[in-house]
């Protein structure tokens, strides 16, 4: 029997290539999204559009569509990037930021956990940037501190998962391609998802909760 991997943040970038690498693997992969993309319906997977991660009626479209379905694979991909300055702070936006790309990874999981199997494994894609320790030129408050959040909630789901056989492995793609940074990284969507896979395919129960770089080093909090 195939894997259910569901991927959110599935149109574009590393959440497309999620979908691309796991539907090579003959994985059945959900592919979650606002808005479909033509490369994406290139793909020919299922999509469930019409979903903004930081909404209740996004949730609720969600889990409507999946109800009863099992998964083997959660990956929270969904997320927005800015830059605020402390010179030229938009408090809005660092709100928003916090709303998809903290709150709403918890409220995916949160809405989808009666549905992961025994020995199914959640990922949340977040960021170095979260890190503080790594933190030594400042500025990107929004972005800095939704991901710092994001890794809070990841430990906290690890511990609390982990009685029912499920893991959570806690991940910075790299400086990837994408038009979150105008396509300026050093390594492609793709290489970041075969990357980022590889560790999700490493996870167990006891690596649970660890903050990992795509290239599989461990990363200071």
């Amino acid at each position: 029997m195939s894997q259910t991997v569901v991927v959110t943040g599935a149109n574009k970038g590393i959440g497309l290539e999620f979908c691309a690498h796991y539907k090579s693997k003959g994985a059945t992969v959900v592919a979650v999204c606002r808005s479909l993309s033509e490369p994406l319906q290139a793909l020919d997977v299922e999509v469930v559009e019409g979903v903004d991660v930081s909404t209740d009626q996004g949730i609720g479209h969600l889990t409507e569509v999946l109800n009863g379905r099992s998964i083997d694979i959660l990956i929270n991909n969904a997320g927005i990037f800015s830059n605020q300055t402390l010179a030229d702070l938009d408090f809005s936006e660092v709100s928003r930021q916090f709303e998809v790309n903290a709150v709403g990874p918890l409220r995916v999981t949160h809405a989808l956990q009666g549905q992961l199997n025994r020995g199914a494994k959640v990922a949340l894609v977040t960021s170095r940037m979260g890190s503080i320790t790594d933190n030594t030129s400042g500025a990107y408050y929004g972005y800095r501190m939704s991901k710092a959040a994001l890794n809070a909630a990841g430990m906290s789901l690890a511990n609390d998962l982990k009685p029912k056989g499920v893991a959570v492995a806690i991940l910075h793609p790299g400086f990837v391609q994408t038009s979150m940074v105008g396509y300026a990284g050093d390594i492609s969507p793709a290489t970041a998802a075969e990357r980022l896979a590889q560790r999700i395919e490493e996870l167990t129960l006891e690596s649970s909760g660890t903050f990992w770089h795509s290239n599989g080093d461990v990363l200071p909090w």
